[in-house]
């Protein structure tokens, strides 16, 4: 009955994306099927695979669930020195 990061859970439960939107993401941390995971709006998961830690990609949604959503790589932002 807990929201996970302590806070009153509001009604707003929707995702903060929905399918076929575009972002520019972050991934932060690898998921247990070796899928890159990226943080976006209020904590929100995106499951992103293909991808490595620490590599900066836009996504297109693919499904967006009330706690995770699963996205495409569109393209890959390489850092300049």
């Amino acid at each position: 009955d807990k929201s996970t990061d302590g806070s009153v859970s509001t009604r707003d439960d929707s995702p903060p994306v929905s399918s076929g939107e575009r972002r520019t993401v972050t991934i932060e941390g690898i998921g247990d099927k070796g899928d890159g995971i990226a943080r976006i709006d209020r904590g929100y998961v995106l499951i992103v695979p293909e991808t490595d830690v620490g590599e900066r990609v836009t996504v297109e949604v693919d499904q967006a669930r009330d706690n995770v959503g699963f996205a495409s790589v569109i393209s890959h932002h390489t850092e300049s020195g």
